[in-house]
Formats: C-alpha cells, sequence, structure tokens
C-alpha cells in the first residue's frame, strides 16, 4: 500500500478554515463581533505557538452555532464553503492531490480542524477520506461542544492515522511508501513517522527543521 496524507490548513490551503470559520460567525452576527474575534486570535496563536489546549478551543469555537437548528447550522456551513473556501482553491494544491490518486495512493485529509468545518472541504478537494477532530454529539445530532474520541491534533494524528489504517489491514510501518505534507511543527509527530515526511508551505520553525533534517520542501503558495 501506497499512502498520501495531506494536512489541510496552511497546506492545501493558502489560510487556516477554522480560524475563518470563528470570523464568518462573526460576520453573521452569531458571536460577538469583539470579543470573539479577540479569543479566536489569541486560539489562533496558541496553536502556532504549539501550547493550544484543543478541547478548550472546541467548547469555544462551537458554542455559536452548536444550540441553533441543525438545518440552519448546516446552511451557515455551506455559504461558508462558497463564500469563503471556494476563493482559497489553488491549482497547485488540486494538482498535487491529483498526481497522488494518479498513482495509485490511498488518500486522506489528517486534519486537527473538526469534522463540520473541514467534512465539506474534503469533498470539494475531492479526498474522500478525511481524519478530522470529531465533534460530540447529542441524540438529536448536536454538536455538545465536546471532543468524541481522540482529537486530530498532534501525537493524535498518529493514533487516528494507525487506527484508520487497521480497519484496513494495514499500518504506516506496512506501507510501501507514506508520505505526509504539512505546514506545522504541530504535525512533527505525524511527519516523523511517515517514510517521506514534506515540509509544505512551511512556517519558519518547520523550514529550519526540516533543511537540518534533510526534508523536502515544498513552496505550493507564493
Amino acid at each position: 500500500m501506497r499512502l498520501a496524507l495531506f494536512d489541510l490548513d496552511g497546506t492545501l490551503l493558502p489560510g487556516d478554515s477554522d480560524h475563518a470559520f470563528g470570523e464568518f460567525l462573526v460576520r453573521l452576527g452569531w458571536a460577538d463581533g469583539a470579543d470573539f474575534a479577540r479569543r479566536n486570535d489569541v486560539f489562533y496563536a496558541d496553536y502556532h505557538a504549539g501550547r493550544l489546549d484543543i478541547a478548550d478551543y472546541i467548547a469555544f469555537i462551537t458554542e455559536p452555532w452548536r444550540g441553533r437548528p441543525l438545518a440552519e447550522a448546516d446552511a451557515a456551513s455551506r455559504r461558508f464553503i462558497d463564500e469563503v473556501v471556494r476563493p482559497m482553491l489553488r491549482p497547485e494544491a488540486l494538482q498535487l492531490i491529483e498526481r497522488h490518486r494518479r498513482e495509485g495512493d490511498l488518500l486522506a485529509i489528517v486534519t486537527a480542524t473538526n469534522d463540520f468545518v473541514t467534512r465539506p472541504i474534503a469533498r470539494l478537494l475531492g479526498v474522500p477520506d478525511l481524519i478530522a477532530t470529531e465533534l460530540e454529539r447529542d441524540g438529536a445530532g448536536r454538536a455538545t461542544g465536546a471532543i468524541r474520541g481522540v482529537p486530530a491534533f498532534r501525537e493524535g494524528k498518529v493514533t487516528r492515522v494507525q487506527a484508520w489504517l487497521a480497519e484496513r489491514g494495514a499500518s504506516l510501518e506496512g506501507c510501501t511508501r507514506s508520505v505526509f505534507y504539512s505546514d506545522s511543527t504541530n504535525d512533527l509527530p505525524l511527519l516523523e513517522r511517515v517514510s517521506d515526511p514534506v515540509a509544505t508551505n512551511p512556517g519558519p520553525s518547520l523550514e529550519r527543521l526540516a533543511r537540518e533534517r534533510g526534508w523536502p520542501v515544498l513552496k505550493l503558495f507564493t
């Protein structure tokens, strides 16, 4: 089995869908503009600094919409995809995905961003398998503000990828080739486990580390 894994935000998208969705909630009037935007920015900075409390962040980012009717939340998701995500799409990222598809690789997006935000993005990118941080749902299907299972974040990405492969009777170690594209040092646990780590649109810390270790550095976006 040949495997191609892709981080999403900053890797396939030249922006952060999680942070952008928070900004979109403010635009909708579902969240207080000044305070929510400030807290959203703080969480975003914590992520880049490697100190994000993902459980706290999930409780925060879902609070403005999780109590709304499911149809209303789904309609907001569709607007977000059309108004915010589609303009982010870049042909270079689509071509990278398509190259691995033509080569017969098993594809998956592996992202810390929650599945409510990212499942439609994965469909838009044409990648059927999504490993994302999953939201806990109540009996009516409403998000509770908690995480279901292991978040796809830092070491959790390794755990979730291995579980996903185990369902197919495979493992990272058993793949003839496994490549992972990521822009962030938060993804070092998975980058260090695949056979072919690729620092993609990397931040300064990851680019420096990649060059020290001889990993390829790919800059899809300029």
